[in-house]
């Protein structure tokens, strides 16, 4: 509680330091900075763009393709500008807590999709990884009720969304407790409940590399039950290597968010079901917060700070409702 007074009183600082920050000393003007460039992304810019339009405001949303370096440039270029507002998706949390507290002294920062929590951000908006990734564990029960072997393929371990989600599953396969402090280091296999976590593979957002560690793994384990892919891209890749390799729902295929190939992927039978954030409502949500904070207004957040948008499951009988949902979010109806 003290740290969020904290951290408003602060806000209210920056905001008479700098005139509020505003684009030309007039104009509000607000940045959406992903970690990445992926679809996943096109749908929050959806969300960012229909806020700006309601609430009047500008607002900016840019997707570095080069990781936490690129990432760092492009935030550095929003202060110069005098940007009102940034919501970030940090690519490394913990190496970029000092940077990130920079940003805090001179702009109203907040995150979204993945959370710097021991940094000067006002607000998280997201979803509660751990849980949402134990979610996705219910599914790879459900895919393999009598147990069997799981290898899990995620594009980087350094996002503290990437590593809370993947712990998540782990534990929920394994029938763990319920402990999100929880890690397992990502190199031997882990084996519990009948099932064994043959490992984790990472991509750093390279998707050749996403599809070789996916075609890595089923020429190492022939009789694998199930690959778990954390990322909007890794389900499609690996739908891509099974069908090349011949083994199209010889292993299950459990998915995390919303890409047109995981979805046709459930609809077919390939995909078991993914778990699904709500990128669209990042992005609104995101602008609509940087402007209470901007105005004194209350963002809604709890005492954590944090303003949850609920993971959900989508699976075969709700796969068709949700697709045509999210196509009339992004204008494709």
């Amino acid at each position: 509680m003290f740290k969020k007074i904290a951290l408003l009183l602060a806000s209210a600082l920056i905001l008479a330091g700098c005139g509020g920050c505003s684009k030309g000393g007039d104009e509000v003007s607000f940045a959406f900075v992903s970690n990445g460039v992926d679809p996943f992304w096109t749908i929050a810019e959806s969300g960012v763009k229909a806020a700006a339009a309601d609430l009047g405001v500008h607002a900016d949303v840019l997707m570095p393709a080069a990781g936490a370096v690129d990432q760092k440039s492009m935030l550095e270029d929003l202060m110069t500008r005098g940007t009102t507002g940034i919501a970030v998706s940090p690519v490394d949390s913990a190496n970029q807590t000092d940077f990130l507290n920079q940003v805090a002294e001179q702009t109203i920062l907040i995150t979204q999709d993945s959370d710097a929590p021991e940094s000067n951000r006002l607000v998280y908006i997201g979803m509660d990884n751990y849980d949402a990734g134990r979610e996705c564990g219910k599914l790879v029960v459900e895919a393999l009720p009598n147990g069997g072997s799981v290898m899990i393929l995620v594009g980087r371990m350094e996002q503290d969304n990437a590593r809370r989600r993947r712990q998540g599953v782990i534990d929920e396969v394994l029938g763990r407790s319920h402990d999100p402090s929880r890690f397992d280091s990502p190199g031997s296999p882990i084996s519990g409940n009948g099932y064994t976590i043959l490992g984790t593979l990472t991509d750093q957002f390279d998707r050749a590399k996403a599809k070789a560690n996916a075609e890595d793994t089923l020429a190492r384990n022939p009789d694998i039950g199930a690959m778990v892919g954390l990322f909007a891209y890794n389900p499609p890749l690996i739908l891509e290597a099974l069908e090349q390799a011949g083994k199209l729902r010889d292993v299950q295929v459990i998915g995390f968010d919303e890409a047109e190939g995981t979805l046709q992927g459930i609809i077919d039978g390939n995909v078991h079901g993914t778990v699904v954030q709500n990128p669209y409502m990042y992005g609104y949500k995101s602008i609509e917060v940087l402007k209470a904070i901007h105005e004194g207004r209350d963002t809604g957040a709890g005492p954590d700070n944090f303003i949850n948008i609920t993971a959900r499951q989508i699976k075969k009988n709700n796969v068709v409702e949700f697709w045509a949902d999210l196509n009339k979010k992004l204008g494709k109806e």
